[in-house]
């Protein structure tokens, strides 16, 4: 459910970016400086929530940030410049931030306590919210003002976290994985450094794919909207569209690694990411953007995991911090970059850098062979 709830509020702040666009009077390249708050804040509360973790358990700090982000959504829409929604975009961020880690350090304990690769599902659930919120976003778009949904969105929010928050606190993972063996085995192990390469490789990987998340969640419906003329509701639909392909991607996902392995996985992946954005960004008419949208969500799905479980293969927890971190950074990052280069060219073009990268993980995972085994 915080999963779920994390792409739902996620979803729907994206797809009200228009509205706050014209409600600030941002340029693209200052929209984009705007949404580096985001950036910026769960850059920041990335670093410092594993230590929250350790200390207060992943539970507690899952369930805060479940408090925090619902109500740091509300802000965006009360702003009427690019600096004050940049500096709102910074608590925003920090709670995206901390819940990001915080859920996901949870889920790690639980897929070792069941001891079964459920890991997929759970990034499926945040998919699946980000479809349902975005879907929402769009059949609201053209009747409620961005603040009055905002608002809607943070009610819901809290509700669900006053729902699941006691459930997850009462349920406090096993003390056997994360006390007993982390301490103890992260000063012992050194990586090599062909293994340290290995790990970084995999992570920049995850950039490149994250990278076009961030991308299609912060600009897509604004290229739908602004360059093909769509009507607002049917710009959202184009994020829902492509939460819905990676939701359906990522709960096939082991099946599609048992039948051709993670080499396979990722260069496939890659390409038809790739594919799917060159037509995305580059259709002259909304239907065919749609479907390239789609096509990209399918390519993407499970790039991410699969990079950062093969990270966490060859270094534990420490190669699944890195390569996550890098991962985020991309998915974070993204967004500005593709502001700055709309401005300089424009927005059609910037969003090629998505298949560019996409192709980019292609390449890398090709080259990765011999470290995956497969």
């Amino acid at each position: 459910m915080f999963f779920a709830l994390d792409g739902f509020l996620f979803a729907g702040w994206v797809v009200r970016i228009p509205a706050i666009k014209q409600q600030t009077g941002a340029s693209a390249s200052t929209l984009g400086l705007a949404l580096l708050g985001v950036s910026a804040g769960a850059v920041i509360t990335m670093m410092l929530t594993g230590r929250l973790c350790r200390r207060y358990g992943s539970h507690a700090v899952t369930v805060a940030c479940g408090v925090l982000l619902p109500l740091s959504i509300a802000l965006p829409a009360q702003t009427h410049s690019a600096l004050s929604l940049g500096l709102v975009l910074l608590v925003f961020g920090a709670a995206y931030g901390g819940m990001n880690v915080a859920m996901n350090s949870a889920a790690v304990d639980l897929v070792a306590e069941l001891r079964r690769p459920v890991m997929p599902s759970f990034h499926a659930a945040f998919s699946l919210g980000g479809m349902v919120g975005a879907g929402l976003g769009g059949l609201v778009a053209g009747g409620l003002s961005a603040s009055t949904h905002l608002f809607l969105l943070a009610g819901i929010g809290l509700l669900v976290t006053a729902f699941a928050g006691p459930a997850l606190l009462r349920h406090r993972p096993a003390r056997t994985a994360p006390e007993a063996h982390t301490p103890q085995r992260q000063p012992q192990r050194k990586l090599d450094p062909r293994a340290r390469r290995i790990v970084v490789l995999f992570g920049v990987i995850a950039l490149c794919t994250a990278y076009g998340e961030g991308a299609l969640a912060d600009w897509g419906a604004l290229h739908l909207e602004q360059d093909l003329n769509a009507h607002p509701g049917l710009a959202a639909a184009g994020y829902a569209l492509f939460a819905l392909t990676m939701t359906i991607g990522r709960l096939t996902g082991t099946l599609l690694l048992e039948r051709l392995g993670q080499t396979r996985t990722l260069v496939l992946g890659g390409s038809v990411a790739a594919a799917g954005m060159l037509l995305g960004a580059l259709a002259p008419t909304v239907w065919l953007a749609l479907a390239g949208f789609a096509v990209t969500g399918l390519g993407l799905a499970n790039i991410f995991p699969v990079a950062v479980g093969r990270a966490g293969e060859l270094a534990g927890p420490s190669g699944v911090a890195a390569a996550s971190t890098l991962g985020y950074g991309g998915m974070l990052l993204g967004p500005p970059a593709i502001g700055f280069l709309a401005d300089w060219f424009s927005l059609p073009m910037a969003l090629t850098t998505v298949a560019l990268l996409a192709a980019a993980a292609a390449a890398l995972g090709y080259g990765a062979r011999n470290a995956t085994h497969a």
